[in-house]
């Protein structure tokens, strides 16, 4: 418990330090970034589990798939990466063996849109761009909340689970999880997205008061659980107890994101962006 809290402070204070010296372009590095660590650890459990991904390759174009929303205003051609990628992983798998190829194919691609594709909705929330109706600071306090309420309900989930925690969630494929400890995160990121929406309410959209963020908070929290529910059924099919040692207390980098990777769409849906 204490490494968890060290490295949750450590990561919490260093991804606020760059976002306030480096702003948004230092917000997309981050997040690609820990896309290609999160496709890297998620290939390596699929391989674990006896699949053959194409890891070197297919983490480069992830990377690419991730940061296509941050180039796309740049280069418009950006807009092709996600299928001129896909075109790629079909043309690498022919050059391996025939009875390989078809689970080659599925595992490399199944990382690249469950991943890459994924955690590119959290570029596009944090990404400027010229006539845009939420300030940049703004949409980086909207990363910043959905992050808050997705991470803190794993905090709220653990010590509520610790307090109150009676009923099994999923005993088989995650025997620590209840649903005492996951109604406390749930209760949690209510709270908290609250009052972060009341905090900064003058960069916030009109429309995402105190209330709606209450509201919007809980979605969020509930597909964050399912979301490390399906992290844990990797783990388990791989028999790994964590994705990588990266992060001690916390495990790889996919046991710091795995929450994130299907709160990301609903955040961006839930803010209303462009």
């Amino acid at each position: 418990m204490r490494n968890r809290l060290l490295s949750f402070i450590v990561l919490w204070g260093s991804v606020l330090g760059v976002l306030w010296f480096f702003r948004a372009p230092g917000a997309l590095v981050i997040i690609t970034l820990l896309s290609a660590l999160t496709l890297r650890e998620f290939y390596e459990l699929l391989r674990a589990a006896g699949h053959q991904p194409i890891v070197g390759a297919g983490v480069t174009l992830g990377a690419l798939i991730t940061a296509a929303p941050w180039i796309e205003p740049i280069c418009p051609a950006a807009h092709y990466i996600v299928p001129v990628c896909v075109a790629a992983v079909a043309c690498m798998v022919l050059a391996h063996p025939p009875e390989n190829r078809v689970d080659t194919l599925g595992s490399t691609l199944f990382g690249l849109l469950y991943v890459s594709a994924m955690l590119a909705f959290l570029v596009k929330i944090v990404r400027p761009f010229p006539g845009d109706v939420v300030q940049p600071d703004g949409r980086l306090i909207l990363g910043l909340w959905l992050i808050a309420v997705t991470k803190f309900c794993d905090v709220g989930a653990l010590l509520s689970g610790m307090a109150f925690g009676r009923h099994k969630m999923a005993p088989v494929i995650s025997p620590k999880k209840t649903w005492e400890g996951a109604i406390g995160g749930v209760l949690i990121s209510a709270g908290l997205g609250a009052l972060i929406a009341w905090l900064c309410r003058d960069s916030f959209p009109a429309h995402f008061t105190p209330t709606f963020a209450a509201l919007a908070a809980v979605p969020v929290a509930v597909i964050g659980v399912v979301s490390d529910l399906i992290e844990s059924v990797i783990k388990r099919r791989a028999n790994r107890k964590d994705s990588g040692n990266t992060i001690p207390g916390i495990g790889g980098v996919f046991d710091l994101t795995d929450s994130l990777i299907l709160t990301a769409p609903i955040g961006f849906l839930l803010f209303g962006l462009d």
